[in-house]
């Protein structure tokens, strides 16, 4: 955190006047899906060089054809928009018996790999979905290139050497990442290639980009990219690890559309999937306030780099109800949802590779892992159905202390339309009534309402003075409020 604060004045200090300043993207109302190519659907058996699925660490054949082909499973689930992780061409051979699957190890940010395809195949899948009406968010790499790619004996001058790093006064920035060879964005020549890279990817048909590892990138660089993104009307995402609200307050501030909220999937893991008390989830939501811009806000409950969100259970039907649980949590909050490929069927794994497996999809799904689906899809159809829970504003409720650890009550408002959102943690249905004074929710009566998530048993009324809400055990619900 010592570079954050001096970085974001620089980043202030710089920017161009209010009145002069490019509108600025807004992608609230989106739901992403992350998809790593590889590990998705093999669509071109002729690119599968060196695959071997049996193994975690190798490429599994997964292709820019193959996720063309499945886009009409991902329209099923009900995203708006398809965030993939790098499709560069990567260095030639494996480091620490690890291929570069994933992505983040480039040896040509301007050209696919072999094995996802090509530039052409790249065009093909932006225009498909395009047509679908999704937007597209393609990963970009700033701060190193591969371990053994031929960029870092041609152009030494570009990476940060022993030299440097030991005179860092910012080991973050002017040291490698993992042993990754470190660019030195302060390089003009580093500085340009990089520039021209989002340049690139923006004229074959990107919508954001997805920023990794900012936390390693020079700053004056970063202002003139988000400057530039600005501009182009480009969408940004940041990859800080393991960003607080503060943190991604102080970037939203610096430029950023987005970061990703990782204290809200540390306290959703712990309260949702965990079993412990949601206060840890209302200490998070509380501060929403300091946010900038709440509703760009990227949430999730696991992506590539963390385990499973199902894995936190020892038992993979547990995993699975509680994924359940979580999705629908997820689609009550103000933020843009982003879900990583298999979270809708609660696919286990632990940390990388086993966090990668390849994806399955419905011929092979168990009659648990289908209702796994069928609740992320019913959940995401009502947040799209409802204005209130797409863009509305988000007042956290103060539940009565004694029921704190197992309910959260929060209140999605646009317009006259408001939905009051339940996390319930407690493990066996409970009904639950509170004084209406207590919510700070003006007095009213309302007939039995049942919840906007298809196929729940989960009711709400009001009368007396009094709000009544019956709840499954650890599950998450939304009622209109009238």
């Amino acid at each position: 955190m010592r570079s954050l604060l001096p970085l974001t004045a620089l980043l202030l200090a710089s920017a161009a006047p209010a009145q002069t300043a490019p509108p600025l993207p807004t992608w609230e109302g989106q739901i992403i899906y992350q998809v790593m190519p590889d590990r998705f659907f093999d669509g071109d058996k002729t690119n599968n060089v060196g695959v071997d699925r049996s193994n975690l660490r190798a490429w599994h054949g997964g292709d820019l054809p193959g996720l063309t082909a499945k886009l009409p499973y991902i329209q099923q689930l009900g995203a708006t928009a398809i965030w993939l992780t790098p499709i560069y061409r990567q260095q030639a051979v494996n480091s620490f018996d690890t291929a570069p699957y994933h992505g983040y190890w480039p040896a040509d940010f301007r050209d696919v790999d072999p094995h996802f395809g090509t530039l052409a195949d790249f065009g093909r899948f932006t225009a498909a979905a395009r047509g679908a009406g999704m937007r597209v968010v393609l990963d970009q790499v700033i701060n190193h290139y591969g371990y053994a790619a031929p960029a870092v004996r041609q152009n030494p001058a570009w990476f940060n050497g022993e030299a440097q790093c030991a005179a860092a006064q910012n080991r973050d920035v002017d040291c490698p990442l993992a042993g990754l060879p470190d660019l030195r964005q302060s390089n003009p020549e580093v500085r340009q290639f990089l520039l021209e890279n989002a340049d690139f990817w923006r004229r074959q048909g990107v919508d954001g980009f997805r920023y990794d590892a900012i936390k390693h990138v020079e700053g004056p660089f970063l202002r003139e990219l988000l400057r530039r993104d600005r501009t182009a009307g480009t969408w940004t995402l940041g990859e800080w690890y393991d960003a607080d609200t503060g943190t991604v307050a102080e970037w939203q501030k610096a430029g950023f559309d987005s970061l990703f909220l990782f204290s809200l999937q540390g306290a959703m893991r712990q309260s949702v999937m965990g079993g412990g008390s949601l206060t840890n989830v209302a200490s998070v939501l509380a501060r929403q306030d300091e946010l900038p811009r709440p509703g760009e806000v990227a949430l999730f409950l696991d992506n590539h780099d963390v385990p499973r969100f199902a894995q936190g259970s020892l038992f993979e039907d547990e995993g699975q109800a509680r994924t359940r649980y979580g999705l629908r949590a997820l689609m009550t909050l103000k933020g843009v949802p982003v879900i990583w490929q298999g979270t809708e069927i609660a696919m286990r794994g632990g940390g990388d590779p086993d966090n990668r497996r390849s994806m399955r999809f419905e011929n092979e799904w168990t009659p648990a892992e289908r209702e796994v689906f069928r609740a992320a899809q019913g959940a995401i159809a009502a947040r799209k159905a409802s204005r209130a829970l797409s863009v509305g504003t988000q007042t956290l409720l103060p539940v009565p202390a004694r029921l704190e650890d197992d309910l959260l009550l929060l209140v999605r408002q646009s317009g006259p339309e408001r939905v009051l959102a339940a996390w319930h943690g407690g493990r066996e249905r409970r009904t639950y009534s509170i004084r209406l004074s207590t919510l700070g929710l003006g007095n009213g009566t309302q007939a039995l309402t049942r919840s906007l998530y298809a196929g729940q048993d989960a009711k709400l009324s009001v009368s007396g003075g009094w709000l009544h809400l019956s709840l499954p055990g650890r599950d998450a619900a939304a009622f209109t409020l009238r």
